[in-house]
């Protein structure tokens, strides 16, 4: 036999090699079940859509939403299987009854509130804060503060505001701005004088010039939690191999993003064109944690009762519905080491 023989032999092995793990892999991806996945648009929103490139086991369907309010109608109305939402989602959710179980959490932080151009507040000066309202209610101008109603800038700013003495239902005139990414534009245009707002836009509020920052809002029971991924009971019960290894790929990627900041930047880039450098300055205020943490959301359930937030008290079932399993099963940890 020739050499050349032998040669054209041995790549038509590799070939037909290469053929038959090419077709292995084609079905088994084909045979991976699939999931819809719904995340908001902010700086520690946005790495959800990695989580298709680094599931094993499941094909994700990454879809991106305006809001987290936008993500949970999805998500209870079955439009999509599993939601990055948050913690404050989760709380309203339970309390007007929806089927919504948590599974992990995401990344923390992100929250801003600002001063508008022109209003003269230091940073952290409640007490400087509280005389600018009384006289702007002395004049009958009462002071304009705004939020997206129902995510977790307008719980974590009302948790402070009510911690420094400030009623936000009574004391200010509230506007909601559902739509975070309008909130530079509202400030821009002096429709507004303070608001809460969500990385990266207060970075790009600070950096256009068109607000300062005034507080960090973490002074109250939610502290800085922020994101939490959460599916239905029917996904877990029809589809747990398929939930246990959606949550693999966010612990990946919570690990992924601890060390690699680059992609997280170039992530919010994508999706909302947003300069690097501004990106980049918004991960200063970003914790990725996959715990889940349960003293934390029951004392959650109380301000958002206090505040009037929700109805009812939800304490039994915000605590029934945090489900470690998957978590535990992932990185092989209890659930006292996850935030249980």
């Amino acid at each position: 036999m020739s050499f050349r023989s032998l040669t054209l032999g041995a790549a038509a092995a590799a070939a037909f090699t290469l053929s038959a793990a090419l077709i292995a892999g084609a079905a088994q991806a084909a045979d991976a079940e699939k999931v819809t996945l719904g995340f908001a648009k902010c700086a520690h929103c946005l790495p959800m859509a990695l989580t298709p490139g680094l599931a094993k086991g499941v094909a994700i369907e990454a879809i991106n939403f305006n809001s987290g309010n936008d993500v949970l109608t999805a998500l209870v109305s079955k439009s999509i299987d599993v939601a990055q939402v948050t913690y404050l989602h989760y709380i309203t959710a339970l309390d007007k009854g929806f089927d919504v179980v948590a599974v992990s959490g995401q990344v923390n932080g992100g929250s801003e509130v600002m001063a508008a151009k022109g209003i003269d507040l230091k940073a952290e000066d409640w007490d400087g804060l509280k005389a600018l309202i009384a006289a702007r209610k002395d004049k009958g101008e009462p002071l304009r503060v705004a939020a997206s109603r129902g995510n977790a800038q307008d719980i974590h700013m009302r948790g402070a505001f009510q911690k420094h003495g400030i009623n936000v239902n009574k004391d200010v005139q509230f506007i909601n701005i559902p739509n975070p990414s309008d909130h530079a534009a509202a400030l821009q245009r002096g429709e507004i004088d303070l608001i809460c707002t969500v990385e990266p836009f207060a970075s790009q509020i600070r950096n256009s010039g068109a607000g300062t920052r005034f507080a960090l809002p973490y002074d109250q029971a939610a502290g800085n939690l922020t994101n939490l991924i959460v599916t239905r009971s029917d996904v877990i019960k029809e589809h747990p191999k398929a939930v246990e290894a959606t949550v693999a790929s966010v612990v990946a990627l919570v690990e992924k993003l601890k060390t690699d900041r680059t992609v997280w930047v170039d992530t919010i880039n994508k999706y909302t064109g947003m300069d690097k450098a501004v990106a980049a300055q918004s991960l200063e205020n970003a914790a990725p944690d996959y715990a889940i943490h349960k003293d934390s959301t029951l004392a959650i359930a109380a301000m958002m009762r206090e505040l009037k937030y929700i109805t009812r008290d939800v304490a039994a079932d915000a605590e029934k519905n945090l489900n470690y399993s998957f978590l535990e099963a992932v990185t092989g940890k209890p659930k006292s080491e996850l935030g249980f």
